[in-house]
Parts: C-alpha cells; sequence; structure tokens
C-alpha cells in the first residue's frame, strides 16, 4: 500500500466507523447518512456505499489494527460491521452489505425504511422567513423561486432592501448566463415581501428562521413567533447547534418546532436536515419533507443531537487531517491524497479554508461538549490559525494563502 494510500485510510476510515455508528443507534437510515454526505459535501459516494465497497471484513480490520495502535475508541469497530459480517452481509460482492444489491443495483430489502407520511402534512401556500444574512437571503430566494409567496423579516428598512437587492443580483446573473428568464426572476422578486415587524408574519403556514446562532436571542425569536403565528403554523429553526427541544420550550406548540438546517449557500446546495426533537409532531415532519421535495432539496431525517448527520461526521476528519499535518504531513499531500484515492471534491484543508476556520473550531467545541470524546479536542493548530485571524478563503489566508 502507498503511503499515499495509508494516509488517506487513517483519515477516511475512522469518518466511516462513525458512520455505521449513526446506523447502528438508529440514529438516521443507511439512505439518510449516505444522503447526507452525498447532497451536503458533494461527496461522490456516502460512507455506507463506501464501506459496502470496500468490503465490511477490510474495514474492521484495519480499524482493529488502527485501535491497537492508537486506543482511540473512534477506531473500534463499531459492533454493526461485526453484525453485518456474521450475517453473512460482507458487502457489495457478496450482494449484501449494509445494504442490498443485484449486480451493481441497490435493491430493497428489510432494512429500508418505510415511505413518510403517517401524519397527514399540513398544506404550506406561504412561507415567512427572519433574518438578513447570507442563509436567510438564499432560504428567502429558494421558496421564491419554488413558487412560494414570501414575508421575510429584517431588523432594518436597509437590511430588508439588502436582501431583496442581493437576490436581485443573484437573479441577474442567471438571466445574464441563460439559466433564467427575465419574466420569470420578475416573478421571483414579485413574491418577495420585506418587513422590520415580526407581526408581519401572523398569517404565514410556516417561518424559517436564520438568526444569530446564540440561544438567548432565538429564545426571545420563538417566544416571539409563538405570540404572533396563527395556530397550526410551522416554527422552524436552521440552527446548526442548538438544541430544538430548548427553542420549542420557548412555546406553547412544542409539537409545532423542527429543524430545518439547510446548508450555504442554499439557492445550489441541495441538502436540507430535517430535524426532530421528541415532541415534534409526524404531521410536521411529513410536511416539511413535503416542502423540500416541492423546492427540489434532498431531506434526509435525524434526532436532535450535536452536529446532525453532516456536521457530526465532517468534522472530526477535518480535525484528524490537521493533527496528521501536525504530525508531519504535507498539506498538499494530505488534500491530494483524498482526492486521488476517495475522489473527494476538495481535501480537507481546502474545504477548511472554504468554511471558515472559525467555523470548525465552533463546531469542534460543540461536538466535544456533546460527545466528550478526548479525540474530538479540537487540534492546537486549528486554535492557533483562528486565534491569528486566518480564518481562510474569507480573510485572504488560512491553511493557505489567497
Amino acid at each position: 500500500m502507498s503511503d499515499s494510500r495509508a494516509l488517506a485510510d487513517a483519515l477516511v476510515f475512522p469518518y466511516l466507523n462513525h458512520a455505521a455508528s449513526m446506523f447502528d443507534e438508529q440514529y438516521a437510515s443507511r439512505e439518510d447518512i449516505d444522503n447526507g454526505m452525498r447532497f451536503g459535501c458533494g461527496l461522490p459516494k456516502g460512507p455506507l456505499t463506501v464501506i459496502d465497497e470496500l468490503g465490511l471484513e477490510t474495514v474492521r480490520d484495519a480499524l482493529a489494527a488502527r485501535f491497537a495502535e492508537t486506543n482511540d475508541p473512534r477506531h473500534q469497530p463499531n459492533p454493526a460491521i461485526e453484525r453485518l459480517i456474521s450475517e453473512g452481509r460482507t458487502g457489495k460482492a457478496a450482494g449484501q452489505g449494509f445494504y442490498s444489491y443485484a449486480g451493481d443495483e441497490v435493491v430493497a430489502d428489510e432494512l429500508t425504511p418505510a415511505a413518510n407520511g403517517q401524519g397527514a402534512a399540513r398544506p404550506i401556500k406561504t412561507v415567512g422567513v427572519v433574518g438578513s444574512g447570507t442563509m436567510a437571503s438564499g432560504i428567502v430566494e429558494v421558496f421564491a423561486a419554488n413558487g412560494f409567496p414570501i414575508t421575510y423579516v429584517a431588523r432594518t428598512q436597509d437590511k430588508v432592501d439588502a436582501v431583496q437587492a442581493k437576490i436581485a443580483k443573484n437573479l441577474s446573473r442567471q438571466v445574464d448566463k441563460g439559466r433564467l428568464e427575465q419574466g420569470d426572476a420578475d416573478a421571483i422578486l414579485g413574491r418577495l415581501t420585506g418587513a422590520t415587524e415580526r407581526e408581519a408574519l401572523g398569517d404565514v403556514d410556516i417561518v424559517v428562521e436564520a438568526i444569530a446562532e446564540e440561544i438567548g436571542i432565538k429564545n426571545q425569536l420563538f417566544a416571539d413567533l409563538d405570540r404572533i403565528c396563527k395556530p397550526g403554523a410551522i416554527l422552524a429553526t436552521t440552527t446548526s447547534s442548538l438544541s430544538i427541544a430548548d427553542l420549542a420550550a420557548q412555546t406553547k406548540r412544542p409539537q409545532d418546532v423542527v429543524g430545518m438546517h439547510f446548508f450555504n449557500p442554499a439557492p445550489i446546495m441541495k441538502l436540507v436536515e430535517v430535524i426532530n426533537h421528541p415532541t415534534t409532531g409526524q404531521d410536521v415532519l411529513d410536511t416539511v419533507q413535503d416542502l423540500c421535495r416541492s423546492t427540489r432539496k434532498v431531506a434526509v431525517s435525524c434526532a436532535d443531537r450535536s452536529g446532525f448527520i453532516v456536521n457530526a461526521l465532517l468534522f472530526p476528519y477535518l480535525n484528524d487531517a490537521i493533527k496528521a499535518h501536525e504530525e508531519g504531513a504535507e498539506l498538499d499531500v494530505i488534500d491530494g491524497a483524498i482526492t486521488e484515492h476517495y475522489g473527494y471534491p476538495m481535501g480537507p484543508f481546502a474545504l477548511l479554508d472554504v468554511v471558515g476556520n472559525d467555523v470548525a473550531l465552533a463546531i469542534e467545541e460543540e461536538l466535544l461538549a456533546e460527545f466528550q470524546h478526548e479525540s474530538l479536542t479540537p487540534a492546537p493548530l486549528l486554535r492557533e490559525v483562528v486565534a491569528a485571524g486566518k480564518l481562510g478563503r474569507k480573510t485572504g489566508e488560512g491553511f493557505r494563502t489567497y
């Protein structure tokens, strides 16, 4: 095995193992785990599909060897892998692993999740959005582009106007490139209604909030939405880190509160993580799934836990890459190993500089606080680059200079 391949495997195998543990805990279905990483990170294949293609015994043996060397619990082969092997489900070559196969095709089996729809979805005719940043503007554009009248609320008239201007600029760019007709762009802009008062949301069917990621500010917002929004309106949050149950507790309608985590940039990224807390109504989950489909998004379901699917799987891998660099592997060698051997669209350091090293550090801290795994401790070098203001492409310098 080449040094490059061994380096790639050392970074990817713990991530594959973590995906197997999500499946084992029934935190998310195999399809949602794989779709999360494909559509949330642009990976060519989901982790459980990769395990099937490599072979479960190959993955188990490599992890066991790594565990013996590091004693890191994230390298200890997950029981689901051993259980499937004992059932003869050793991977794609055997016709069964995490999935079942007929030749190259995945076929339905006893692990195929039942279709949703037990909760009788609510009709959604009008949508509200709270916020004026990049994510909020993107979400407004997504809904308006798919035919929904939108009422969006920002703190000042300047911010209201800035959202409109940003969307108009995006649409104009699409018209210039021939991807959109001018008449369609005008129709999308015609669906936007901006406001500075939250009371403007009184009659919408769902509100999606995308304001600052601070619990105090969001708590106040959910208390306000509970007071303002009509009975039966769904209250959704785009939080990537805060407890949805805590936000629901600010309302007298916790059954109507749900997570709806879009990925940035929202008009382009296909994934939405739909997060339920213990009292979210099934009809609310079904409604949000339907709404995602109607906006041409891929929805994946999971429970209310730090990192959800994508961040919980992605950021420990990125953190491990930084640790490998601290131990002497060069940035370009690490990035090249990942893109060459696993076909990822970019290596971990290219991705860190796109995401923002400050964002990566914040998410790592959240995962460490939630899961208490010592190996999730942010790499010292990550703290250093953030302290030095080297946040990535947005500051012109991160792990590389731009």
